[in-house]
């Protein structure tokens, strides 16, 4: 199923989308798309069949077939956003080139987060603050969406936790980044640095997240080009590794990481502007598209 949250009324609302484009409102069954994902199985189960009645002609009243706003697929998660650094080799290469240092591959996956705070609704606006950053950069990811809760999950069972699949976009303020000695949180924790969406497709939807092309662009050029297969730690070494006496929650989102071709190391660096679209791709899942925008 290819699930979202769009705005009814400025109230957040789940539903699934039909074959048709139009989509179900799940409300009545779900309440939200995090009770959905809270309701484990059974609830799956239920939206599941909702869905194919649906395709057959049923529950045409809960049918929405205009354009609806959407919402962060989650719009206020309950924790931070986990992310991932330095997970394709290509993109560690081009950051080492662009600062002339040698870090290379870590030993263990990087982990940082991104707060409640910093999400944005598909098409929602990027925020740019002058006065406190000026290298605003991009990043495309796939994101894993936690589905059963578990701590210290081995390899193999970690799959078994994942409930479905997003797209995120990890915008950076490398100047903030670089000043607060290279740690990540405060340089990606910006208010409107963490475009994500535009829905959660479930896991039994992508035959294989470790082969899926993953695009972005911004005003209609090619920054990104990249394909999971590259990652350096695999979703089941993610979530066995950030699990470790560490409970993870359904509805927790883990960021994968992004492939190259980041602004900050082109030549001259590329940095985003006041009026530009990013659009990111993940085959399988769709894009998702902002605007950036200065206040």
């Amino acid at each position: 199923m290819r699930l979202a949250t769009i705005s009814v009324d400025g109230e957040p609302v789940c539903v699934a989308y039909l074959s048709d484009g139009s989509m179900l409102n799940m409300s009545g069954a779900a309440g939200s798309l995090q009770g959905l994902i809270d309701g484990g199985k059974p609830a799956l189960d239920a939206a599941r069949k909702l869905v194919a009645e649906a395709e057959d002609g049923q529950h045409q009243d809960k049918v929405i077939r205009q354009s609806a706003a959407l919402m962060a697929p989650i719009p206020k998660p309950a924790k931070n956003v986990f992310c991932v650094g330095r997970n394709y080799a290509e993109h560690i290469a081009e950051g080492d080139r662009a600062q002339n240092q040698k870090v290379g591959v870590t030993e263990h996956p990087v982990f940082f987060t991104k707060p409640p705070t910093a999400l944005v609704a598909p098409d929602g606006d990027v925020l740019l603050f002058p006065e406190v950053s000026t290298s605003i950069d991009y990043e495309v990811e796939l994101t894993v969406v936690i589905g059963t809760a578990g701590r210290n999950i081995s390899k193999a069972d970690a799959m078994d936790h994942v409930f479905g699949y997003t797209i995120l976009n990890d915008i950076t303020a490398r100047d903030i980044q670089r000043r607060h000695g290279g740690q990540y949180f405060k340089g990606k924790g910006l208010d409107g640095s963490c475009p994500i969406g535009p829905v959660i497709v479930t896991a039994d939807e992508i035959d294989d997240p470790h082969a899926l092309s993953i695009r972005l662009t911004v005003n209609g050029e090619q920054r990104q080009d990249g394909n999971t297969k590259d990652m350096i730690f695999d979703i089941p070494t993610l979530i066995a590794s950030l699990s470790e006496g560490l409970t993870l929650e359904p509805g927790d989102m883990i960021a994968t990481g992004t492939p190259s071709g980041v602004g900050y190391a082109m030549d001259p660096p590329q940095f985003l502007k006041d009026g530009d679209t990013v659009v990111c791709e993940v085959s399988g899942i769709g894009t998702l598209s902002n605007t950036v925008r200065a206040v």
